[in-house]
Order: C-alpha cells, then sequence, then structure tokens
C-alpha cells in the first residue's frame, strides 16, 4: 500500500463506522481488564457469555478473588484455556488490591507486569479505557496489516511498529477498532469477501490491484 492510500483508506473506514468500539462487554475499566485477559485465542461472543454471567456475581477485584481459583473457573469454563486464565485473573487481583488500590494502572509497565495480561491486552486497555493511541494487534489486525501491505510484519510487534509510523495522527484513537472490525467480517482469513470490501481499491490483494 502506497503512503498516498493510507488517508483514503481509513476516511472511508471512519465515514462507515465514525466511533468503533470494543465487542467486548464491560461497564468499568476493571471489567474491561478482565473481558480482554480472557479473551486471549478466544472469541469476544464467548468470553461475553461467560461475563455477562460472572460480573453481576463480581465486578471488583475483591469479588473476583472472594471467589477463589475454582469458583471463578466455574464461571469462565466455556473459554479456552479457563483454567490458567482463572489463575492469571485470580493473580492480577490480588496484585492490583495490594499494590494499586484495586485500581487498574494506566501504564504499560505496570499493565505488562500482571499475570496474564501482555503487550496487546495491555494496549487494548490503555486505548479503550484512556484513550491512548495504541495499536493492539490481533490476528485480524497481524492478517489485514499484510494482507493490505499497510503493516507488512513477521510478528504482532513488527505489524505494531509499522502501523505507528504509517496510520495518521488523526486516525490512531481509533484504527486498531476498525482494522479488528474490518478483519472480523470482511478481510476474514479464509474467502475473504474482497467484492463487498469498501477498501478494496487501496489493498495489495486484492482482485484488480496493482499490489
Amino acid at each position: 500500500m502506497h503512503d498516498a492510500d493510507i488517508e483514503p483508506f481509513f476516511a472511508t473506514l471512519a465515514a462507515a463506522n465514525p466511533q468503533p468500539a470494543s465487542e467486548l462487554e464491560y461497564s468499568s475499566v476493571f471489567e474491561l481488564l478482565a473481558a480482554v485477559l480472557l479473551s486471549a485465542q478466544a472469541t469476544d461472543v464467548s468470553v461475553n457469555k461467560a461475563t455477562r454471567r460472572l460480573f453481576p456475581v463480581a465486578h471488583t477485584p475483591q469479588a473476583i478473588l472472594a471467589l477463589g481459583e475454582d469458583g471463578l473457573a466455574e464461571y469462565i469454563r466455556t473459554i479456552g484455556l479457563y483454567r490458567s486464565k482463572a489463575r492469571h485473573l485470580i493473580a492480577t487481583c490480588r496484585i492490583l488490591i495490594e499494590h494499586h488500590g484495586s485500581r487498574v494502572p494506566r501504564s504499560r509497565a505496570e499493565l505488562e507486569s500482571l499475570p496474564g495480561v501482555g503487550r496487546k491486552t495491555a494496549n487494548v486497555v490503555l486505548n479503550v479505557a484512556f484513550g491512548e493511541p495504541t495499536m493492539a494487534v490481533d490476528t485480524h489486525i497481524f492478517r489485514v496489516g499484510n494482507r493490505t501491505g499497510l503493516a507488512p510484519g513477521k510478528t504482532p510487534l513488527a505489524v505494531e511498529q509499522q502501523l505507528e509510523r504509517r496510520v495518521p495522527q488523526a486516525y490512531r484513537r481509533d484504527a486498531h477498532h476498525w482494522l479488528i472490525l474490518h478483519g472480523r467480517y470482511v478481510c476474514t482469513a479464509r474467502s475473504p469477501h474482497c467484492g463487498a470490501c469498501m477498501v478494496s481499491r487501496w489493498c495489495d490483494s486484492a482482485p484488480g490491484t496493482a499490489g
């Protein structure tokens, strides 16, 4: 994707969805952190199904810690890797209570020090909860970045760094939402819907483009 293509690419996505949002359901910064932690290698649909049962019962670090690892596991057992996620979330709740006054920290270093919280999860929390223009590269963004030529890279970090370099400032805040949704519903892993793609004219891989 040529540099000149990036502005119209994002302008088109923005016009179609001016206020993109995470499809995870949450009502506080802590619930967002918990949901994103649970979403690793799982769909937002499966996480929302579990948290609709969990959050009405326990939606604070103290309440989830009180459930214990086995109690928490019963609420999230429909999510992949639920045992390890229960362990990580319990440990994270303990750290939030003991070191952060039960509040979710705002720095990347502090977020990434929490069990089960990697760079992608930290980026989601920083962006969605605190409005920072971070790029949370999941499988969808990794695919879209490479397939379109917008941000080619062999690793998620490489794609993230390319996005930080190439995405215009005006679109930084919402860019990762647009790219995730585009990858989830249009630029799918198998049989991408190029005929229905509103940004195919700027894509390196779309039929009929020069690449």
